[in-house]
């Protein structure tokens, strides 16, 4: 008996969280009875219009620019199938399993909603696909993202009419083969419900989903380790005093910068202002004009300016959270049937613009955050900036050592990578399929890139957590703050000093699966002192 939790899909309330606990497979799904009721409703209605020979795009007519070819009544279920056929014309190393499971989990819920005149057995099927985790096999490449994601949602659906490829608990099979192993049955379609398999935005949703989740991750750990910088330089402790941050009350800097104010307090690292004016008198000679104190007056922006470059990457990646789910729990079909009004609609709500915005946000933001990083681990590593520290960390014979010396080229190539990424999808639009898509959103690559984006966001962000517990296993440790102290001492569990004796990708890839594949970094609430 399967005992993992379930989700109930209504069409309403699936969340980005939701989508990515389904597709690595810690939550089942059910179906939602009321809303299985919307859909009977939506099917009968399409089938009162089509026996009273309404003309129907894409159920009785054919697609795109071909449109106006009306199709005889005995071919309708070869008109859905050649669609789906025909589409699965994607290409590249395809979309790993979990993502593809969640891709079907979106499409799912989105014909939930009763809006697309589908039957009930086939969102059955699609059920039971995600709970005996068969992921379609889809290409990587192929969507422009504006007529939804047609190649690859036709390569999602072939599974469902028994052709092509499947992953089966990660094993890539025949799909006739996982459905033996399950005593799953392909359908064949019918009217309208190859059209409303193919013609919505789940695939650039679902991998936006995954790459919001890796994003949030990335902002945690981005946010410890600012925190970390701190008490390593014993940064001045008013730039992030909250009087400062509420005179420009952008949400993002408030809330960034009271989590790390409150992530250090207690620590006896910071400078106070008042205290540092002392020490510079201390050290003045009253017989120059000019003279030259060794104390910081203020820190460099890398550390004291973390709240304000921080505050569009929260605010961007709340605003993006809020896309994915509207997108997630929306009718994005055509056309659209609704009963109780007594309509079926032709309109573009497939069209992927939103999510490509979004991804494009995201792009930026997390590139921004990956400069702030890069700076810090490069100020870490610098014997000219690193106010005391060993060059590139090194703890033993420097110059017989090489310490963090090669490990900064993996930082330094990704954010360069990173920027280059962030150049925008959604403005680059290209007319095809005879001048019908016009004005595509380009959103599932835009996603993609997204997801690339803060997957080489966290070789960095990994990079810059273990130079941090190497600067702190030479200095400041014993006097950090309650909720910088806690991490580090969970974080200490499963660090070593790097000292030349073990291959640098070692630590690098067992620390990365630390903070981005464990519950560690989720919510940083847990750590603060109540």
């Amino acid at each position: 008996m399967d005992k993992r939790p379930s989700i109930i899909l209504n069409g309403k309330d699936l969340t980005y969280k939701d989508i990515v606990a389904v597709g690595i497979g810690d939550k089942r799904v059910e179906l939602d009875e009321e809303a299985l009721e919307k859909c009977k409703a939506s099917r009968n209605y399409l089938k009162d219009a089509i026996d009273s020979q309404k003309v129907i795009y894409g159920v009785n007519t054919s697609f795109g620019p071909m449109c106006n070819r009306i199709i005889n009544k005995d071919e309708l279920e070869t008109l859905q199938e050649n669609l789906i056929i025909s589409h699965a014309a994607g290409m590249g190393a395809p979309i790993l399993p979990y993502i593809s499971l969640g891709i079907l989990l979106v499409r799912l819920n989105t014909l939930i909603k009763g809006y697309s005149g589908i039957r009930i057995e086939l969102l059955e099927l699609m059920r039971d696909m995600i709970n005996n985790q068969i992921a379609p096999y889809i290409p990587k490449s192929g969507s422009v993202g504006a007529s939804g994601d047609l190649i690859h949602l036709a390569h999602m659906s072939l599974a469902l009419i028994g052709r092509g490829e499947v992953y089966h608990k990660k094993e890539l099979v025949d799909v006739k083969e996982a459905f033996r192993r399950t005593q799953l049955k392909p359908l064949r379609l019918q009217y309208k419900e190859g059209l409303a398999l193919i013609n919505g935005t789940a695939a650039m949703t679902g991998i936006a989903a995954f790459a919001m989740f890796g994003a949030q991750k990335v902002y945690n750990v981005a946010i410890v380790n600012a925190s970390f910088a701190i008490e390593i330089f014993g940064g001045i402790d008013d730039a992030f005093d909250m009087s400062l941050h509420n005179l420009k009350p952008h949400p993002g800097q408030v809330a960034t910068s009271k989590i790390i104010s409150d992530l250090y307090k207690g620590t006896s690292n910071l400078t106070l202002r008042e205290d540092m004016h002392k020490k510079i008198r201390e050290q003045a000679d009253n017989d120059s004009i000019v003279f030259e104190t060794n104390i910081n007056v203020q820190d460099v922006y890398s550390i004291r300016c973390t709240p304000q470059i921080l505050a569009p990457v929260k605010e961007t990646i709340d605003s993006c959270i809020k896309t994915i789910e509207i997108e997630a729990n929306s009718t994005n079909d055509n056309p659209i049937i609704i009963p109780e009004e007594n309509k079926i609609l032709h309109g573009g709500n497939f069209h992927g613009q939103s999510i490509a915005f979004a991804m494009d946000s995201l792009c930026i933001a997390m590139s921004t955050l990956c400069n702030l990083s890069e700076r810090r681990l490069n100020k870490l590593l610098d014997k000219n900036l690193n106010e005391g520290l060993p060059e590139h960390l090194i703890p033993g014979e420097i110059g017989l050592t090489m310490g963090f010396m090669g490990a900064q080229y993996l930082a330094t190539s990704s954010a360069a990578e990173n920027r280059n990424l962030a150049a925008p999808m959604s403005v680059n639009s290209i007319s095809c399929n005879q001048n019908n898509q016009d004005v595509v959103s380009m959103g599932t690559v835009a996603a993609r890139k997204a997801f690339g984006l803060v997957s080489n966001a966290k070789h960095i962000l990994t990079l810059e957590t273990l130079a941090d517990l190497q600067a702190l296993s030479f200095r400041n440790a014993d006097k950090m703050g309650y909720g910088t102290s806690k991490i580090y001492n969970i974080l200490l569990k499963d660090f070593e000093v790097y000292d030349n004796t073990r291959i640098f990708n070692e630590d690098i890839k067992k620390f990365r699966t630390l903070l981005f594949s464990t519950q560690l970094f989720d919510d940083l609430n847990g750590y603060l002192k109540e």
